[in-house]
């Protein structure tokens, strides 16, 4: 078989479309109590341990038929509906109080975004005159701006979390 560009592509797109992504997620919290995500271990960060297994949403495996397929086994261990109650009582005040914290760090990330917009990086001349440093201050606001964007994004994704638990 000649290399044939389409056929390149299209047995590229099937090894693309057949991998599965996983990636290790780390939670750290720093000294002012922000809690940061990442893919990638720092010091201080632990490791969440997420179930690759679970099924997404809209996705067959999730579906009512599968789990008709495969039924509860009879000495699966059960929780009453007050006990039951009482842990979604427990896990909605754990998000409430995430997102409370979430709230304020994004008060904190906007008043450190306002600060540091009024005050440009400069530097001296050779000759005493003073410059702008405009590279060095667009980089500054721009680690400022994804850490309001961040914190934005946490507060979007908690809110979302509790509204699903209504």
């Amino acid at each position: 078989m000649k290399n044939n560009p389409l056929m390149l592509c299209l047995i590229s797109s099937c090894l693309c479309i057949c991998t599965i992504a996983q990636a290790e997620i780390y939670k750290s919290v720093d000294a002012n109590g922000h809690i940061t995500y990442s893919n990638s271990p720092s010091k201080g960060a632990t490791r969440l341990n997420l179930d690759s297994d679970a099924p997404e949403k809209g996705t067959l495996s999730g579906s009512k038929s599968s789990r008709a397929k495969n039924p509860t086994p009879a000495n699966f261990p059960k929780v009453d509906r007050q006990t039951q109650s009482q842990r979604d009582d427990v896990r909605k005040q754990i998000l409430r109080d995430e997102l409370d914290n979430e709230k304020k760090a994004l008060e904190e990330a906007k008043k450190a975004y306002a600060e540091g917009e009024s005050t440009p990086e400069v530097y001296r001349g050779a000759n005493g005159k003073t410059f702008r440093n405009v590279a060095k201050f667009d980089e500054k606001m721009q680690r400022l701006q994804d850490d309001v964007s961040s914190h934005e994004k946490n507060v979007q994704l908690l809110q979302k979390e509790l509204d699903s638990l209504k």
